[in-house]
Order: structure tokens, then C-alpha cells, then sequence
């Protein structure tokens, strides 16, 4: 029995990239199904081979977290493409992102594009906002060029040993920042599949990529941030900030909404926690409080 990780899914086949260097492909075991497991490209499993490099995957070890959008698991970083412009900067859609991956236990990258179509007035405004993120602390890159090769860099070192996805809403520069870390992007990709694909399928490939001693998804799109299936006390902890406020507060449990001697409250008069970030948790607290339950579930 060999162990591994599975590298790419496509058309019911799953290629395992194995402890021993090489790269087999594989379908999951019949009763698999049976028991509603669907392997994930990210997944480490334990499989065996029948024929030559061909084989069957015969279980799916415990996954740190799993992705629907895309299919993926065992994600450690997601780089946020964030455009500065064009569309408008929205910290409302970016809080959102960083909440539905702190949910997830997976650590952000933020990175600004379209950062040279910026005014020098807009670009000192957003250096305010980078910097309120850059103290909660995440890390953000704010190039004064888009792709320059510094920013790029810069976002490599960060991918060392671990799983990376890009998210982003539509028109963040997502596939150009994917092209741009891994311009043989195509010519792998290729290489890996070209007994699978023969031209016919269009089935939407999900795949890992060895980038810079670490692995990127090249699916870009992790969308998942409209819907909170949470309950509404629980929306303060995926607030690394308010975490570390909160235990100063008065009230243990403490909303930081109406709550007397409130740390959360005086350090966002103190500009230590960002306002737009508090306004953003209040405006989220009070949609996921309101909303009706679902008795469909």
C-alpha cells in the first residue's frame, strides 16, 4: 500500500503524486461511493496499484479542511486578490473573504492588483487600509506595479511547504496573478493530463501545481463568502483583532455591540482596530442574527 497526495481529479480518474516521487493515476474504490466520499484533489490518501502505474485509492485520510468552490482540501493559504480599482475597493467584500477563511483555518495573503491605476491620492488613502490590515496582522502585498517582480517575490516566499488557492471576485486579476507565478502553467498542466484529456473533455480540471517549493490550485475562485451558516455569537471570534481585544472587555462573551466597558469599542475610538472593520461586524452581526431559520435543512 503507497500513501500520497492527489494532485489533479478529472473524469472520475485522480492522479496521486506518491511518497516515492511518481505520479500514478487512480479511481476511487466502488464503495466509496456507498458511503458518500468524493476524494478531493489536496486529499492524502492511502492507495495501491494493480496495473503498472495504474491503481485504486482505498481510503481518504482525515482532512484539516475542505473547499466547495473549488472542490479542494487540506488548503493552508489563499492568496485574496484584491483589486485597488476598477472594481471599486470594497472592504465589505474583503472582510467577508477573510471571515469565510478564518472559518476555514486557513491563513490569508492579501494582494492588491491593479495598484498602477491608482492616483497618488487614491494609493495614499488605500496605504491607510493596507496598513490596518498589515497590523491585525495579515499579510498584504501592495506593489506600486501590479505584477512587478518584487511583489512576486514577495508572494513566492510565502508559498514555502504550503497549499495556496487564489480567490477573488470577478475582475481581481485572479488568472493574471496565476499566469504570472507560473507561467508554465500551461506546458505542467499539459504534461499531466495529456492521456486523459485527447481534446475531448471540457470538464472543469481541478489540479495542484509546484510553484516555489509550495503547491497552487489552478483553479482560481474560491467563492464562497456570501452565506454565514454561523450563529451570530459566534461571528466576533473569526475577528483575529477583536479575539485579542475582547478579553479585556467587562462581559465575558462580550458582542462588542450595546455591552458597557467594551475593549473593542474603545480601540476602534482609539484607531487601533480599524473602523471599516468594525462597521463591517456590525453590519454582518446584525444580518446573521435577523436571519429566518432554515427548517429545510
Amino acid at each position: 500500500m503507497l500513501k500520497g497526495k492527489i494532485y489533479q481529479s478529472l473524469a472520475g480518474f485522480y492522479d496521486v503524486h506518491a511518497e516515492d516521487g511518481k505520479l500514478y493515476r487512480t479511481r476511487a474504490r466502488g464503495n466509496f461511493r456507498k458511503r458518500k466520499i468524493t476524494p478531493l484533489v489536496g486529499d492524502d490518501v492511502e492507495f495501491q496499484i494493480e496495473d503498472g502505474d495504474k491503481g485504486y485509492i482505498l481510503s481518504v485520510l482525515p482532512r484539516k479542511n475542505a473547499l466547495v468552490r473549488p472542490p479542494i482540501a487540506n488548503i493552508d493559504q489563499a492568496i485574496v486578490a484584491t483589486a485597488a480599482t476598477q472594481p471599486e475597493f470594497s472592504t465589505n467584500l474583503l472582510d467577508r473573504q477573510l471571515i469565510a477563511l478564518e472559518m476555514s483555518g486557513i491563513q490569508p495573503v492579501i494582494y492588491f492588483t491593479k495598484t498602477d491605476l491608482l492616483t497618488a491620492q487614491q494609493r495614499e488613502k488605500l496605504a491607510t487600509v493596507v496598513a490596518g490590515y498589515r497590523a491585525i496582522p495579515y499579510d498584504v502585498i501592495f506593489p506600486e506595479q501590479a505584477f512587478s517582480s518584487d511583489a512576486l517575490t514577495e508572494l513566492r516566499k510565502l508559498f514555502s511547504n504550503k497549499e495556496n488557492v487564489i480567490m477573488g471576485q470577478t475582475g481581481a486579476g485572479k488568472s493574471t496573478l496565476l499566469n504570472h507565478l507560473a507561467p508554465d502553467l500551461n506546458l505542467e498542466t499539459g504534461k499531466i493530463s495529456t492521456a486523459l484529456n485527447r481534446g475531448k473533455h471540457t470538464t472543469r480540471r481541478v489540479a495542484l501545481l509546484n510553484v516555489n517549493d509550495g503547491l497552487i490550485a489552478d483553479t482560481p475562485g474560491f467563492s464562497s463568502y456570501d452565506t454565514f451558516d454561523i450563529d451570530f455569537r459566534a461571528l466576533t471570534n473569526y475577528f483575529p483583532e477583536f479575539k485579542r481585544a475582547g478579553v479585556k472587555c467587562r462581559f465575558r462573551g462580550c458582542m462588542h455591540v450595546n455591552e458597557p466597558d467594551c475593549e473593542v469599542k474603545l480601540e476602534v475610538q482609539q484607531n487601533k482596530i480599524m473602523k471599516s472593520r468594525y462597521e463591517n461586524y456590525l453590519q454582518l452581526y446584525t444580518d446573521i442574527k435577523n436571519r429566518k431559520p432554515n427548517y429545510k435543512k
